[in-house]
């Protein structure tokens, strides 16, 4: 693996820590009783709504808890499986998975509930970053070829 690649995975597995950060203060807030102020910046901007709507759980599982699962395997395919020839693939597909996962709870977010969540926010702009990152890994691969 080039040393331009390496960065690439130091830079997924980092970003892939912070996905999982802001998914585990997520998944706390979604069980927690009492509203949190640190995101509620009024009628728009709201993670307490948003944590606790009927689209923060799919099959009785917390978005928030998917989040952070999701970031593990992220992490996990950036770090131990990075000497598998195959593993520039796989963690194209698996943040491609991620990314569409993100897009369909801000669709959610801007046309059903009309509320934004700066953490979930946070999460869409740090699952693209790791599928740009992700492709330019392919690429490279594809090139060497």
């Amino acid at each position: 693996m080039s040393s331009r690649g390496g960065r690439i995975l130091l830079a997924v597995a980092l970003l892939s820590v912070g996905g999982a950060v802001v998914s585990s203060i997520s998944f706390h807030h979604h069980y927690s009783a009492s509203p949190s102020s640190f995101c509620d910046f009024g009628a728009n901007f709201n993670c307490d709504m948003v944590n606790r709507s009927i689209y923060s759980v799919v099959f009785g599982i917390p978005v928030a808890l998917i989040g952070i699962l999701g970031y593990a395997v992220l992490l996990i395919l950036a770090t131990f499986y990075r000497a598998r020839a195959e593993y520039p693939v796989m963690l194209l597909i698996a943040s491609l998975a991620g990314l569409g996962f993100a897009l369909y709870l801000t669709y959610v977010e801007a046309f059903v509930l009309a509320v934004w969540c700066i953490l979930c926010l946070s999460s869409l702009a740090l699952i693209a970053a790791i599928t740009v990152l992700s492709s330019l890994l392919v690429a490279q691969r594809m090139h060497k070829i």
